[in-house]
């Protein structure tokens, strides 16, 4: 060897042995603002800050399998970095027609078999398991601890078991009072550092594996996980009681990447309103050619009972016949393209095959079509389970999509059906809605046929469907994906004078605050949840609600402070619509928006719903004004308590 190739080969010696030896890496945002440092000692430790403000220290993850715990002493092998910067056009645009995919990346290999997998943004951090072991593996837990360097603020949906449909209200607590002995919360959870920063945590990609659940322990956050199902029992006909569980949460394929964990971090709480990470990790779309995914609003009929009234109204309303066509013509009236038919459109739930007599499903399938309007059928997720050739013939029928409920579960078995369904019901092309489940966790990406989910405290809560709850659904439930909380109430009240039952049904809130909502909450299918005789009566209500958009080209969070009010501007095409709510903590808020984001030197014609002088107390009070603006002008509103105001911009 000349001495020209000994110096090359020296060096390259030197290079990789230093690589091989590296104990610790630190990663920046391309913005350079937040850093991931890493550290390989006893475990793999990974500690996230942002500026000089360390967050969250000291994070320790391992994956406990059958045969051994991949980060536990870990070998280094090697490590890699990588910078990535695309455009990602998602199929349903709920925030962006277009989202910058922007990060730092580091890879580490260990011995094993497996890597640990990061992704720095500059409004976040992610990370991942990827193992490339031969055969199946059984998981028996996956370890994710999390270090807070101070006492935070988290706010949290405790649940009592991992049998839930993920409806429970927000509670908020200080993290060192939040224990182990305390019920476990589902994701998303969000994290205020009191030092300017909210940190949200939760995870995309989950497929073939369980729902991540969180748990407080003083100082750390531990992950907990629900074991997988072995054995059922039959318990109705929407259920099963499990009988016996495995003591792994997942077996699965020992090649495959796992569950991305992700950490939204922000110092402006609007920017968690306007967060895409879920969409930035997960998987692209496998259908080739999602032209026929048709997201839209939906008329339905079982939270006002199925009873229009009035004298243009002769018949007996309920779950009829006569009663979905008036539903239908409401819905071709104002250029609603969908009705859902919920329970009581099956002669027996268990048996999807056999409409209800009293119905004509087929009758009305051909009525609908013909007033440019289409059918969803409700189902519970046992009956689609036991006749899942049902997707088949429900195309050949010509419905539109399906409405599945009462999972209540978020298990691997669980998890996996969510799959089955959005793959059999796309290659039928059906849309899915699911009901009773848990929050999105990426495969409304990979299969865009998934239009919304609820696991959202939402408006069949009733009483329970406060504006003081649902103040956190912008930057927490609605901040991860699509969310079906059935807005639209005609009849508003203020709480301490709040009563209804159906056909009667009401919402907490003013009318501005419920028709606010249509602009603020995201759903690919949103609801309009009342009664169409209300919405005929109030007709300039239905007028500006059924014409606001379910996907958006620009989202803007203008005004936003965690749980207590939101003030959001999206752009469809030439339109913005404006929608703000507020909780019920002060009589009422003055807001000046300025109108920045309009083009310049135009003239444009703005049309508002507010809160009227009587709505703290009347919450039906409102006002409607129409005037001319311009780019640079203030608008000035105020919102009562459990108040909201919109507009359109046009």
């Amino acid at each position: 060897m000349n001495c020209f190739k000994r110096i090359v080969f020296l060096v390259m010696y030197l290079i990789f042995s230093e690589g091989l030896q590296a104990k610790s890496f630190e990663v920046n945002s391309p913005g350079g603002k937040i850093s991931v440092s890493v550290r390989i000692s006893d475990k793999i430790y990974f500690s996230v800050s942002s500026g000089d403000d360390v967050l969250l220290v000291d994070n320790f993850v391992s994956i406990q399998t059958r045969d051994n715990t991949l980060g536990d002493h870990p070998t280094l092998l090697r490590s890699r970095e990588s910078s990535v910067s695309d455009i990602i056009t998602p199929v349903v645009a709920l925030k962006f027609k277009e989202v910058e995919n922007k990060y730092n990346g580091l890879i580490l290999k260990f011995e094993d078999n497996y890597s640990v997998e990061f992704r720095i943004f500059d409004d976040g951090v992610a990370y991942r398991f990827v193992t490339n072991i031969r055969g199946r593996i059984e998981i028996l837990n996956e370890e994710v601890v999390m270090g807070l360097p101070h006492e935070y603020t988290a706010h949290i949906q405790q649940t009592e078991s991992f049998k839930t449909a993920y409806e429970e209200p927000y509670s908020s607590l200080k993290s060192g009072s939040w224990n182990s002995n305390d019920e476990r919360s589902t994701l998303p959870v969000l994290l205020d550092t009191h030092k300017g920063y909210k940190i949200l945590i939760s995870e995309t990609d989950l497929l073939d594996y369980p729902c991540m659940f969180l748990k407080g322990n003083g100082d750390r956050i531990n992950a907990e996980f629900p074991k997988c199902p072995l054995e059922f029992e039959a318990e109705g006909d929407r259920s099963v009681k499990i009988q016996k569980e495995a003591d792994y949460i997942a077996r699965t394929n020992g090649k495959r990447s796992f569950p991305w964990r992700y950490f939204v971090i922000s110092e402006r709480d609007g920017a968690l309103i306007e967060n895409t990470m879920s969409l930035r990790l997960a998987q692209s779309s496998v259908i080739k050619d999602p032209l026929w995914i048709a997201p839209g609003q939906v008329s339905w009929e079982w939270w006002n009972g199925a009873s229009p009234y009035g004298p243009d109204v002769d018949f007996v309303s309920g779950y009829n016949i006569e009663t979905y066509k008036y539903f239908i013509d409401f819905a071709a009236q104002f250029g609603i393209p969908y009705i859902i038919m919920d329970e009581g459109w099956a002669k027996d739930t268990r048996n999807p095959f056999v409409p209800n007599p009293e119905i004509d499903l087929h009758e009305l399938i051909r009525y609908g079509k013909d007033k440019g309007v289409d059918i969803i059928l409700w189902l519970t997720w046992l009956t689609v389970e036991n006749n899942f050739d049902l997707f088949r013939t429900f195309h050949e029928w010509g419905i539109a999509g399906v409405k599945i409920d009462f999972m209540d579960r978020s298990d691997q078995w669980m998890v996996n059906f969510y799959e089955r369904v959005a793959r059999e019901a796309a290659k039928n092309e059906l849309f899915v809605d699911f009901h009773g489940s848990f929050k999105p966790a990426g495969l409304e990406y990979l299969y865009p046929n998934v239009l919304s989910y609820e696991g959202v405290r939402g408006m069949e809560q009733m009483r329970g469907a406060t504006p003081d709850n649902s103040l956190f659904f912008p930057f927490m439930r609605n901040a991860v994906g699509a969310m079906d909380y059935t807005p639209g109430a005609m009849i508003s009240m203020q709480p301490e004078v709040y009563c209804s039952r159906r056909p009667n049904s009401a919402s907490i809130g003013t009318r501005a605050y419920q028709m606010a909502l249509f602009v603020i909450f995201e759903s690919g299918l949103q609801m309009l949840a009342d009664n169409p005789t209300l919405y005929y009566k109030n007709k300039e209500c239905t007028d500006f609600i059924t014409q606001v958009p379910v996907t958006w080209d620009e989202t803007i969070a203008l005004e936003a402070k965690l749980g207590e009010y939101a003030v959001v501007a999206k752009r469809k095409g030439k339109q913005w619509f404006i929608g703000g709510i507020t909780n019920g903590g002060e009589d009422e808020r003055r807001f000046e928006i300025a109108l920045d984001f309009l083009e310049g030197d135009k003239n444009y014609v703005m049309t508002a719903f507010g809160d009227g002088p009587n709505a703290k107390q009347q919450a039906m009070d409102y006002r409607k004004i129409k005037k001319e603006v311009r780019s640079g002008d203030v608008v000035s509103f105020t919102m009562v308590r459990n108040g909201g105001w919109t507009a359109v911009i046009e």
